[in-house]
Parts: C-alpha cells; structure tokens; sequence
C-alpha cells in the first residue's frame, strides 16, 4: 500500500504538470489533527480547474493515480430525478484503489473557488499556481462540534424518542420486521445519538465533535455507557429486539437527564413514564388483542 507521503506527491505533481490545474487544496480527516489517523482514511482533494470538459470526455487520466477497484461518480448518478446539475462547475470522482488508497477528488472551476474554497475550516492549501486561494486560517474541526442544544430542540427531541416508539412497538407486535426496524434504526436512533453527542458535548464545553455517525462514541462514552449502546443493536429475533428497545429507553432515560441537569433544563418524565409503561404493556399483549388495555 502506498504511503501518506508517496500519495500526496503524485496528487501534487500530477497538478503540477497538467496545465488545466490551476490549484490543488485537501480537506477532510487528513487535515484533521483531532481525527485517528489509520489506513482508511480518504485523500479528500480539490483540483481547481480552467474547465472540465476536457477531463469529462477522456476519463482515462484517472488512471495516472493507480489500478482502479472501483470508481464512483456522483454527480452521473440519477440521485435526484429531474434535477440539473452543473457538471461545468464542479465534478467529482470517487476512487478506490487495489492497493486500498482512495482518493475523493473534485473539480472545481476557478469561478466556484471564493463560494466552496473557505466554506470548510479543515481545508489546506497544497499548490497554487496563479495565486487564486484565498488566505485560509490553520485548520480546525470547530465546524464539527457538537453544537449545544436550546430548551426547545433538547425538548424535541425528547418527545420524538419517546413518539416513534410507539411505531416500533406497533411493528413489532404485527410481526412488520422492516417496519419496526426502519423506525428503531433511523428516527429513534437518530433521536439517541443526538443525545449522546448533547452529552458528550457537555463534558467537553461544547468544543469536541463526536464524529461523523457518532463514529467516535466508543471513545468518548464511560465504558458502561458504551456497552449499553453496543446491546441497542439486534437480530430480527423479536425477544432480542425488545430487549434492544429497552436497552436504549435506558440509556436515553440516563443520559437526557444527565444533560438536562448540565444545562438547567427539565427532563420529561412523564413521556418516558407513560411510554414505557405502553411499551412494556405491548410487548406482553397476545398476537390476537383486540383491546390493548
């Protein structure tokens, strides 16, 4: 596998060399010194560019950044039906090499350079050949920070926990896996990592990100907490679902008044009572209730 500094020469000197390329900056992990640092990490580059036509009709200058496993292009992609894209502005290629390197590399055009040059605190300059970047302060993750919470969005999220439960529950007494799965994986997870970052923003003054997808819990958590999360993971094993359900009705219950108390705001119990009770009560109703109650 090619190394840091053996990547970032050619990313340079292929720059360099090609007339079209005007500047090269890097943002992303790499830029980052609060980010671990390992094998995986992406190259994430810009390449300011005269035009793009050029490098869109023959793709075969990629190949200069070694044997391609895959390659992905976004912005060819049909994410959005109907939409317009201005490939004339920006472009990016997705690349992952056999040797495990990959590179995020985008195109951008010198016109779009003052609007996306700055808007990324992690960015360095890496080669500029007509003095077109902007003078950017060293680089820093502060945009990442978990951001405190007001009364009312700490209040939100709460209730929306304590709502999509009932969906979950409802999915799992009709025997509905995907359906119950869908709204545990994604609107009540959603909810839970939203307060553990909350939380671990207030150990930290509100001056630490937990990374993206709360990829950094597992280092930022007590390990106590750290295992109930891990247990909030399940099978499509209904008696295990349940338990992960009230695994993390647990952690949220420690950790909302855990950041409630830091921040002089009042936890909703009542919700957490009145739900709980609701979910321990379905999750005893037999297959065949006509009355939950």
């Amino acid at each position: 596998m090619r190394n840091q500094q053996e990547m970032m020469s050619l990313i340079v000197e292929t720059a360099a060399a090609d007339e079209r390329i005007r500047a090269v900056y890097m943002n992303g992990s790499r830029t980052n010194v609060n980010a671990p640092k390992d094998i995986f990490q992406d190259y994430d580059i810009v390449y300011v560019v005269t035009e793009t036509e050029s490098f869109l009709k023959d793709r075969g200058w990629t190949g200069r950044f070694g044997e391609l496993l895959i390659m992905q292009e976004p912005d060819q992609n049909d994410w959005f039906p109907g939409s317009v894209i201005d490939v004339s502005r920006r472009y990016a290629y997705l690349m992952l090499f056999r040797d495990g390197n990959r590179i995020d590399l985008t195109l951008l055009s010198r016109d779009a350079v003052s609007d996306e040059y700055l808007a990324d605190k992690l960015t360095v300059p890496l080669l500029d050949k007509d003095g077109i970047l902007p003078p950017a302060e060293a680089p820093t993750d502060m945009d990442y920070w978990v951001k405190r919470p007001s009364e009312a969005r700490y209040l939100g999220s709460c209730n929306e926990f304590w709502w999509c439960l009932q969906n979950v529950a409802k999915g799992l007494w009709r025997d509905e896996l995907p359906y119950a799965k869908h709204m545990f994986e994604h609107y009540v997870r959603d909810e839970l990592d939203t307060m553990i970052s909350w939380w671990i923003g207030t150990r930290h003054d509100f001056s630490i990100s937990a990374g993206k997808m709360g990829k950094y819990f597992k280092r930022l958590l007590p390990p106590q907490y750290w295992e109930m999360y891990e247990q909030t993971y399940s099978d499509g094993n209904p008696d295990h679902f349940w338990d992960a359900v009230f695994t993390a009705c647990g952690l949220f219950r420690t950790l909302a008044a855990e950041v409630a108390a830091k921040l002089s705001y009042t936890y909703p119990d009542h919700e957490d009572r009145n739900m709980t009770a609701y979910l321990q009560q379905v999750r005893e109703l037999p297959a065949d209730a006509e009355d939950i109650w």
